[in-house]
């Protein structure tokens, strides 16, 4: 299947698009860091997300600032400059800002499954679980350095991306995609099925209401929005469309926001844990106080019994001295 959008048409839509998706992520980052600190002291606060969702920001950041340059140099500064063109210009893998752009995906990549595998070693408490996971990661990483590296061994320069992609470049490039996405779908149906087991396990022998559901639909959402988005950038590469590349700048932020998702999730969750650990201390100190004391409040109820008793013997007999007087 031959291309049916131009590569310096789909470069300018990418970034446009991308500038898009970049403005909802900001909004998600700023929910996210308000999650985390909001009526927070700074010792409370969880590091660990803080530095990932901040790593997320700075990276998808950084993306659409090159995308940006390199847009404006294809279309701008080298449009009569470069041989064959814009066009010519964007299919050029050997490009500085094509190389940094994809070295920031491979990179967001690499953060944002890690941060995955790491949250279902953290649930399962087995090193073992996240084994599979684990090799596909490393699959993932080794494939996408290989492929970065591929780009500077390519010498033809046909003004069509996928031409110049042909041989091991395009193989690394599918296996990138296959394998990000089966650890994805692994690692993020792993996490979901071992909350919703402990969820169902508490659940049975739980009397409050609170629940972990919200953050099982939270990640299998997440998971489906990266992983379509992934599955659309593998067929439009494997079918040779340009829109590859616009999707694949879209899924900068995409995964931004995927993950945001889940922080914010596991932020709110861990407030509201919080809260009912305190209401709970609370009530189990009160009712310590009142199995501590019960012979104070028999004591007390005793006296006021035997106080009133002995007031109305008194009254009895006042009232039988004033009637033996008046007979």
């Amino acid at each position: 299947m031959t291309s049916n959008i131009s590569s310096d048409a789909s470069s300018l839509l990418g970034v446009v698009l991308e500038g898009i998706v970049y403005g909802f992520s900001i909004l998600m980052f700023i929910g996210t860091i308000w999650a985390l600190t909001y009526k927070q002291r700074i010792q409370d606060v969880s590091r660990p997300i803080a530095v990932v969702a901040i790593l997320l920001f700075i990276l998808s950041t950084t993306h659409i600032v090159v995308n940006t340059i390199r847009v404006e140099d294809g279309l701008v500064t080298y449009r009569n400059t470069f041989p064959g063109g814009p066009a010519a210009f964007f299919a050029d893998l050997t490009q500085q800002t094509f190389i940094i752009n994809n070295i920031l995906y491979v990179l967001q990549t690499l953060l944002a499954d890690g941060v995955v595998i790491y949250r279902c070693y953290v649930v399962w408490q087995s090193v073992w679980i996240i084994v599979l996971p684990s090799i596909l990661w490393c699959g993932v990483a080794v494939t996408g350095i290989c492929a970065i590296y591929s780009f500077f061994q390519v010498t033809s320069n046909s003004g069509n991306p996928y031409a110049n992609e042909i041989g091991q470049p395009e193989q690394l490039i599918t296996a990138y995609f296959a394998l990000t996405m089966a650890t994805n779908l692994l690692s993020s149906g792993l996490l979901a099925y071992r909350i919703w087991m402990i969820e169902h396990s508490a659940s049975t022998i739980r009397s409050k209401k609170d629940t972990m559901m919200p953050i099982v639909r939270v990640v299998i959402d997440s998971c489906v929005l990266y992983s379509v988005v992934l599955f659309i950038a593998l067929i439009c590469f494997v079918c040779s469309n340009n829109g590859e590349l616009v999707i694949v700048d879209m899924l900068i932020p995409t995964i931004s926001i995927a993950f945001y998702m889940i922080l914010i999730r596991v932020a709110i969750n861990r407030k509201h844990h919080v809260h009912s650990s305190i209401i709970g201390m609370a009530s189990e100190m009160e009712q310590d106080n009142l199995q501590k004391r019960p012979m104070q409040f028999l004591q007390f109820h005793i006296s006021q019994f035997t106080h009133d008793d002995s007031t109305a013997v008194h009254a009895s007999r006042t009232g039988d001295e004033v009637l033996d007087s008046e007979r």
